[in-house]
């Protein structure tokens, strides 16, 4: 993703000292300070007149609810769901449902889901996790049978988990939903039926992941479904091409109708084990039927008097946590905006996290994962402690702990005060290539994400949830909601989050300045999943990603550090954010969208 270089000539230090000046509203809703434009330096003719010059556009401000997604049409639609009466869940349902339509590139109800929700009648967050496991009936032995070079496989059958979606709607409804179950999933059936133009963005990444299935290895049987439903005439629809998938909106009645038994103990059952048992594959309707989202308590920490909530189960949510509790350690403010040190804090504390997310994370089910002390504060000074300011760690391992690529992410509100911060994923290039007959929607690959080393917590086994990349975000004040925000794309969330948070909380960007500032990302840490094989480190120090946008003498002394620097267009995930805000006359929701997608925000 290519991006106007705004703060390429503006020394680093200059840009914090102007942000700082420029008195966005404080965490949690404080007033804005007057803005003198003759002072700002970031401001030039023609820019913004108000806040952050970079910003794409201004933050969208209503009363009565709020959402965003990275597509216009599932933006309105979870609206029309609020305007009815529906609750945030209701909406946040509604919306995940459009964009498994409109976003097929990145989601559906044949992968998994995570909410963190806040529940104003309880007063608190509360977790959901829909995260299905690995079919009863695949060994170990065979997926390590089928896995090439000692990686799983990220397309065809033994890479797929069962879906846990449509399950995680059901249980979140069953507790928030005000309006019909039914009434729902009426958009998308309508969307599904006409047709809708492709979004450029869509485009491009259906393009990508077409071209994958049809590569050689992958079976005609095996793609025979996928090619019908997302190909149709033999290429995947191009930019402004009107997409239609009727398959899905017969698989959206029928669960309409039949609720969530309708998929995972009826029809569309029947139809997924008669599938796999065609193609050789091992999901049944017994797994199907044992599938069953679970209410999480939130893992949580302070970051300079902000309570960051994020889910623990077999997620990378605690790396968020623990990367905040590093960098508080330091004078992040102090450092400056955008400056070589900041991003060069962040990326070290990025490093230590993510040693430990290779060594300890997995599905608490089949593993002791030590949650409090990975999250300690104490933990977090000693590991603070290794990363110097002016130059790379070069040897970073996981601490010891004491004995004892797709996604979409969307938040919504409502008049009465409830926040939904949701992700849903199929995972890598659109899911695993699988169509089962009919049904319009393709099964995750999330199970590439399984160890294959004997030992380790994410070793795979039959009836396991998979290590999860996806995350939703949450932030509180005093006891009070905040930020219904998230980073989607793979590795990148922890690193998008703590971004936001540093961008909104030590550098006073608002809410959609905070997700157009340049981002970093760091690859090259430890990995513990099947897709990565020989599980190594590819260099001691990685490869440190920076948004064009990022200062030339920031990059530059980047580099002096001992960063190898790069670039990695499109790499740096996708953002969506709801503020709760306490303004004369009372509660204001502002909400933020990805500049870097085709969606926006919208509120009433």
């Amino acid at each position: 993703m290519r991006r106007r270089t705004f703060l390429a000539a503006v020394p680093a230090a200059a840009i914090a000292s102007s942000v700082r000046a420029q008195g966005a509203a404080a965490p949690g809703g404080g007033a804005a300070k007057p803005v003198d434009n003759e002072r700002r330096l970031d401001v030039r003719a023609g820019d913004r007149p108000v806040g952050a010059n970079f910003a794409s556009r201004s933050a969208v401000f209503g009363v009565n609810g709020a959402a965003g997604s990275a597509h216009p049409r599932a933006t309105m639609a979870a609206i029309d769901i609020l305007r009815k009466g529906g609750s945030a869940v209701d909406a946040a349902i509604a919306m995940n449902a459009c964009l498994g339509f409109l976003e097929p590139t990145a989601n559906g109800m044949g992968g998994d889901v995570y909410a963190l929700i806040w529940d104003p009648k309880a007063g608190k967050v509360q977790g959901i996790a829909g995260s299905g496991r690995s079919p009863r009936g695949l060994s170990l032995e065979t997926v390590r049978a089928r896995a090439k070079s000692g990686a799983i496989p990220p397309y065809g059958a033994v890479s797929v988990s069962v879906p846990g979606a449509v399950d995680g709607w059901w249980t979140m409804h069953q507790r928030y939903g005000k309006l019909k179950w039914a009434e729902l999933f009426e958009p998308v059936i309508a969307m599904a039926e006409d047709g809708v133009p492709v979004a450029p963005v869509v485009a491009f990444y259906m393009a990508r992941g077409v071209a994958n299935f049809q590569r050689p290895g992958m079976g005609i049987e095996e793609v025979a479904n996928m090619r019908a439903t997302y190909a149709p005439g033999g290429k995947a629809p191009a930019e402004g091409d009107v997409f239609r998938n009727p398959d899905l909106a017969r698989t959206f009645h029928l669960l309409a109708k039949g609720g969530r038994d309708a998929f995972y103990d009826g029809p569309i059952a029947d139809t997924i084990e008669a599938y796999f048992k065609r193609i050789g594959g091992w999901m049944t309707r017994a797994d199907l039927a044992a599938q069953h989202a679970g209410w999480s308590e939130p893992l949580t920490t302070d970051y300079r008097g902000v309570t960051v909530h994020a889910i623990g189960e077999n997620t990378q949510g605690l790396a968020t946590l623990q990367m905040l509790n590093i960098l508080e350690r330091f004078d992040m403010r102090g450092a400056g905006f955008q400056s070589a040190l900041s991003i060069h804090l962040q990326a070290e504390a990025k490093r230590l996290a993510y040693e430990d997310r290779a060594r300890y994370y997995a599905d608490p089910e089949f593993a002791k994962v030590p949650f409090a002390w990975l999250g300690s504060k104490e933990y977090a000074a000693e590991r603070a402690k290794l990363i110097r300011p002016d130059r790379l760690m070069t040897d970073v391992r996981p601490g010891q702990a004491p004995s004892h690529g797709d996604t979409t992410y969307f938040s919504c509100s409502d008049k009465d005060g409830m926040m939904v911060s949701m992700i849903q994923s199929n995972f890598r290039g659109m899911g695993s290539g699988l169509v089962a007959d009919g049904l319009g929607f393709m099964f995750q690959d999330r199970g590439q994400l399984f160890s294959l080393r004997d030992g380790h917590p994410n070793v795979y086994a039959p009836g396991k949830r998979p290590f999860q990349t996806i995350i939703p975000g949450f932030a509180t004040r005093q006891g009070k909601p905040w930020l219904a925000f998230g980073v989607m794309g793979g590795d990148m969330q922890p690193q998008g989050q703590v971004q936001i948070l540093a961008n909104r909380i030590d550098y006073d960007l608002d809410v959609q300045a905070a997700g157009d500032s340049p981002r970093w990302h760091h690859g090259g840490s430890s990995e513990a999943m099947g897709e990565d094989g020989a599980e190594e480190k590819a260099s001691p120090t990685g490869v440190l990603n920076l948004e064009t946008g990022v200062p030339a003498e920031t990059q530059a002394k980047l580099a002096a550090m001992g960063w190898k620097i790069a670039e990695a267009p499109g790499g740096y995930g996708r953002y969506e954010c709801v503020e709760w805000l306490e303004r004369a006359g009372g509660r204001v929701y502002a909400a933020a969208s990805e500049m870097r997608a085709d969606g926006c925000a919208l509120a009433y």
